[in-house]
């Protein structure tokens, strides 16, 4: 064990707690609650609701437009890219997943 020996001395009540601790810690009793999870913080994390997180009534407005005669998509990140785009080396694979 490594003495550091700037360190101030302890007084024999520091070192007699230590040893406690170091028995202790070795014999396996630890604190009956150290591991359990307070369950009321679940509890209460479950019923909170963020505030407008009701989206129900709401409809959605996309328009979607058909693949174009210039367009491709990529075989790995199933985006629609430009022909220009196509990797030349695999023909159904961008540039930046080829």
């Amino acid at each position: 064990m490594a003495t550091d020996y700037d360190a101030s001395r302890k007084t024999e009540d520091e070192q007699k707690e230590e040893s406690l601790e170091a028995r202790r810690l070795a014999s396996g009793d630890q604190d009956k609650t150290s591991g359990k999870v307070d369950e009321d913080e679940a509890e209460a994390a479950e019923s909170y609701e963020l505030p407008g997180a009701d989206l129900s009534h709401e409809t959605l407005d996309i328009e979607v437009t058909p693949e174009r005669a210039n367009e491709f998509t990529c075989a790995a990140c199933f985006l629609v890219q430009h022909e220009s785009r196509r990797s030349a080396s695999a023909a159904d694979l961008c540039l930046d997943c080829a």
